[in-house]
């Protein structure tokens, strides 16, 4: 059975990717999905997607890609925003390969019998098929409030993974504060690689997780 290797929150750490696939024993069967903000804040954005479309891995849209292709023009044109610096990098078969993302991925049923896999980058509204989910919720929801909405703010206890009842298993990234995520059901793997903590990805399908640190601490959150 092939391989299925998902990945968290890259960054731009590309020299992390590599050492992770690596250690995933990553060969040209298995097929590679990042799990969604391949650019900004870390090192080398332009070379994670460079990477990502000439080795023919698959991804999701995250906030940061989405965030990039909004202001591409706008970054042009106004040199003085150093944290955007990053997207003048990016070429223009970069582009189309953000472009190209889509907002999340059914991988099949990876384990004989087993729930569908599902990645997306964020989160999903427990009871709403993905096709009918809003956006920016697969973008960047991180929990769902006492009063039953979902919001991209951070509250401690609502992990809108807790309350993720299937069908399918959705393993997704976004959320480095909570850091790794297991549930029965949901799979969080942004543990801030950027941040100077761990770029981690799962190998499917039996469900090993693979961790490598962070070279240094790009991005001082």
């Amino acid at each position: 059975m092939q391989r299925t290797i998902i990945v968290g929150d890259v960054h731009g750490c590309l020299e992390e990717l590599r050492l992770l696939l690596r250690k995933c024993g990553h060969g040209a069967e298995d097929r590679v999905v990042l799990a969604g903000d391949l650019v900004a804040k870390g090192p080398d954005s332009q070379g994670v997607v460079h990477f990502a479309r000439e080795n023919g891995l698959l991804a999701v849209m995250g906030n940061h890609d989405a965030f990039a292709l909004a202001h591409q023009n706008e970054a042009e044109k106004d040199r003085s925003q150093d944290r955007r610096s990053y997207i003048r990098t990016l070429m223009p078969a970069d582009w189309g390969y953000l472009e190209s993302l889509p907002h999340f991925l059914r991988l099949g049923d990876v384990r004989p019998g087993g729930p569908e896999v599902l990645v997306v980058h964020a989160g999903l509204v427990p009871g709403i098929p993905v096709e009918d989910q809003r956006k920016e919720h697969l973008r960047s929801m991180r929990s769902i409030a006492d009063t039953g909405e979902p919001t991209s703010r951070l509250l401690v206890h609502f992990p809108w993974a807790a309350k993720w009842r299937g069908p399918e298993w959705v393993i997704f990234g976004h959320d480095a504060v909570r850091g790794l995520q297991q549930q029965p059901l949901a799979t969080g793997l942004d543990t801030g690689c950027v941040y100077g903590r761990q770029l981690t990805a799962i190998i499917l399908p039996e469900g090993k997780l693979v961790q490598v640190a962070a070279l240094k601490r790009y991005n001082g959150r």
